[in-house]
């Protein structure tokens, strides 16, 4: 019946680092730094350039994405670099974007008289 084994319920910790991820992920300006930073490395000025937020908008965000393990931080003179951290993420981030375009897809052939 099932084409793969059923596998056992996450234990606590798992669901709550799992949980964790999803809530850092809920924000959409979050999801568009966290993808533009899968591209390449990036400033606070340049990622707010990129996402349509301001700097201090994007630089909290960053805090907490680097503070969830999401996103590392490197310092060049008085400059702070960010780069995602989580190549586990980035596989997650794309599914996500691809389900969205898939939902966004069926939406627009959707009939609108068809309710």
């Amino acid at each position: 019946m099932h084409e793969q084994p059923v596998r056992a319920v996450p234990d606590e910790e798992h669901a709550q680092i799992a949980a964790s991820t999803f809530r850092m992920l809920s924000d959409p300006t979050r999801v568009k730094i966290l993808w533009a930073l899968f591209q390449e490395e990036s400033s606070v000025n340049a990622l707010a350039d990129i996402v349509g937020a301001t700097p201090a908008a994007v630089s909290q965000h960053l805090a907490k994405l680097r503070l969830s393990g999401l996103v590392e931080s490197r310092k060049e003179g008085t400059f702070a670099y960010y780069r995602a951290a989580d190549q586990h993420v980035r596989r997650l981030l794309t599914e996500t974007l691809s389900h969205a375009e898939h939902v966004t897809g069926a939406a627009e052939e959707r009939d609108p008289h068809s309710y």
